[in-house]
């Protein structure tokens, strides 16, 4: 069985839907169900009894362009726990690029950032290169950064909001810095932070890394860790963008590519094309009556 939601340009959208639906049948993929959910109304859903949700997603994006979708082989329900990444998911930016505008190295430190992302270098390396590079940087260059140019990206406030409203577990996993991500997660609601610590001495970063390192495994291994706290059962949604986000997106239920690299965006059953992460909540079938940004009380 297969369930695919996508949120749809509505012009044309009958054209396209019977081109598509002729094209799942032309590949062995017969469609049993279509139809525009009742309380979403621009998102398309299509039923079927069988088939390969590469194959479906590729017939998905050439009738309805680079939309926002998900694939499951399951009815698609309000995940238990949701753990997504920080840097070009949560907030726009890439925190370490950011941070070392204020060295006048932000240039060659996005650089290696970019081919780490794209799965070109290995990515602790390419860290512990950056963050060497900032040796001497002053501390208070992080507030100012964090005041200065981090940003949520749009919807993500009411995307954990929402999440949480419905008894959803929120971790924040990130392979960037706890300097940033901390003040992140609060200001977006997260209950749990994961990532590196930059190392400090004297009010100034010493080019080193304090404590392990947070990566593609560390991100993994946090989403088993609180999957299995939840039990057997417990749906998963994960959001990322770049190559160290792939092993938790390919082990969630519902693996969220969120304006994200080819190779990301390949490995992920859902993904986002648009700027707004609340198409995340009307995939899941959230009715906008019900979003939110105000958090649970404890």
């Amino acid at each position: 069985m297969l369930i695919a939601r996508l949120i749809a340009d509505m012009d044309q959208v009958e054209t396209r839907l019977e081109k598509a639906l002729q094209a799942c049948a032309d590949a062995g993929m017969p469609v049993a169900m279509a139809g525009m959910l009742d309380f979403c109304g621009d998102v398309l859903q299509l039923s079927l009894p069988h088939g390969e949700r590469a194959a479906l997603t590729a017939i998905l994006v050439e009738h309805f362009g680079e939309c926002d979708l998900l694939v499951t082989d399951h009815e698609i329900e309000i995940p238990r726990l949701f753990v997504s990444d920080m840097d070009s998911t949560m907030i726009g930016q890439e925190c370490i690029d950011e941070l070392a505008d204020f060295a006048d190295l932000k240039d060659k430190v996005a650089a290696i950032t970019e081919r780490a992302m794209q799965g070109e270098l290995d990515f602790e390396s390419a860290l512990k290169e950056r963050v060497g590079l900032l040796e001497g940087l002053e501390e208070s260059a992080i507030d100012r950064c964090l005041s200065e140019r981090i940003l949520p990206v749009e919807g993500a406030r009411a995307l954990v909001a929402t999440l949480r409203s419905k008894g959803t577990r929120t971790v924040l996993v990130t392979g960037g810095f706890h300097h940033f991500a901390d003040a992140v997660a609060d200001q977006l609601g997260f209950e749990r932070v994961v990532g590196n610590r930059l190392g400090v001495a004297g009010g100034a970063l010493t080019g080193l890394l304090a404590g392990p390192v947070s990566d593609a495994s560390t991100k993994l291994a946090t989403l088993e860790e609180e999957r299995a706290l939840l039990g057997e059962g417990a749906r998963v949604l994960a959001t990322g963008d770049g190559a160290n986000d792939i092993p938790m997106i390919e082990a969630a239920d519902y693996g969220v590519a969120y304006r994200a690299k080819p190779k990301a965006r390949d490995a992920a059953n859902g993904r986002i094309a648009s700027a707004d992460l609340r198409s995340i909540l009307k995939l899941l079938g959230i009715p906008q009556s019900e979003w939110t940004e105000d958090f649970p009380t404890p």
